[in-house]
């Protein structure tokens, strides 16, 4: 059994990277302007390359999610085991919501989570 899903790119994300990458450059443009000051206040002109970071991700962000399952079936028609392969975070997350545990391990609640 195969189930497919998409993973898409946030916005959120996206602008945030791009406001990241800015500040960035800005630091790396005030530390050329102080160590080569032949390029004046130019070297401030590389922040403009900060909204190509937020554009490479919107391209590259999308990948196609697959998780495969094999449910194992004991002699008396019970099911004794299911193996999941696939992202790990998919994979967690199918988990809490399924409410399953590892094979030989008990889960316990973090101080965290909700009841």
């Amino acid at each position: 059994m195969t189930f497919e899903g998409m993973m898409v790119p946030s916005r959120g994300q996206a602008a945030l990277l791009t406001f990241c990458t800015c500040i960035s450059l800005g630091s790396v443009a005030l530390v050329l302007s102080i160590a080569v000051p032949e390029g004046g206040n130019n070297w401030f002109w590389l922040t403009a390359l900060s909204p190509l970071a937020g554009v490479y991700y919107w391209t590259k962000a999308s990948r196609k999610e697959e998780i495969k399952v094999k449910m194992i079936v004991g002699e008396d028609g019970s099911l004794s085991e299911i193996v999941v392969r696939g992202d790990d975070e998919q994979v967690e997350r199918m988990r809490k919501e399924l409410g399953l545990s590892e094979k030989g391990m008990v889960y316990v609640k973090g101080i965290f989570e909700r009841q």
